[in-house]
């Protein structure tokens, strides 16, 4: 029997045509997003297909609804949020991610986070993890972009490098067989640079934790808040980093 599912994983996508698809091929081996330098980062792609992990958890029960998840993926947080309770809704410029997102039960809409998008300024939560703070190769814009997609009283909630970096390249993604899209824009940041940007931007880093090796970071409009009384902006834990 195939489900609707099978068809969205086994269907022919030219990788040329939307290089990030490559990465939304579970079973077919690691897939790496390689650097103009030369660097390679292996993505968690087993991750996006299977329930929260721990350190997903830290952050779902930061969120508080409704949620925006830019670069959702197959929607696995979008999902969890759902079961929850919480309204959340997924953004990604991939047909496929949006195909699977809604074909698994979410909410996820075919855009760039760039477009307009529904319910600007009106959402309490906005999640920029799975690096996807590198989205557009420009922190600084997208953070801008973000901190306009947040309520007055809103949160955005960043995964940042486990590293002190602050980094723009161009990459591109490809698989070990060597199969690879084209390059496009990305980037790279640390906690501390994060906080440089947010500072430039009107925004304050209100709270940031550490799970495993994923790094994380919550930023709010100046002179709001997370309504969470317990956060300590000035905790830290570094982990390492999957380059290879």
């Amino acid at each position: 029997m195939t489900t609707d599912e099978d068809e969205l994983y086994d269907a022919d996508e030219d990788p040329d045509e939307d290089p990030y698809a490559l990465a939304l091929r579970p079973g077919r081996g690691p897939v790496y997003l390689r650097l103009d330098d030369g660097r390679r980062i292996r993505m968690p792609v087993h991750r996006w297909h299977e329930q929260p992990t721990a350190a997903d958890s830290t952050v779902l029960e930061r969120c508080a609804g409704p949620v925006l998840d830019i670069g959702c993926g197959p929607g696995r947080m979008c999902r969890a949020l759902l079961s929850q309770g919480v309204f959340a809704f997924g953004v990604d410029i991939t047909p496929r991610a949006v195909a699977l997102t809604t074909a698994l039960g979410g909410l996820a809409l075919r855009a760039s986070v760039f477009d307009r998008l529904p319910a600007e300024k009106g959402w309490q939560t906005v999640l920029l993890i799975d690096g996807n703070i590198g989205i557009g190769g420009d922190p600084r814009g997208l953070l801008r972009r973000c901190a306009g997609l947040i309520a007055p009283t809103g949160c955005l909630v960043v995964e940042v490098d486990p590293q002190d970096v602050q980094e723009q390249c161009t990459a591109r993604f490809e698989n070990v067989q060597g199969q690879a899209g084209p390059y496009f824009p990305w980037a790279r940041l640390g906690r501390p640079a994060l906080r440089r940007i947010a500072a430039g931007l009107a925004l304050t880093v209100t709270d940031q934790w550490t799970s495993g090796h994923r790094c994380f970071a919550a930023l709010t409009h100046q002179g709001s808040s997370c309504d969470r009384p317990d956060a300590d902006p000035t905790a830290t834990e570094d982990g390492g980093a999957a380059v290879v």
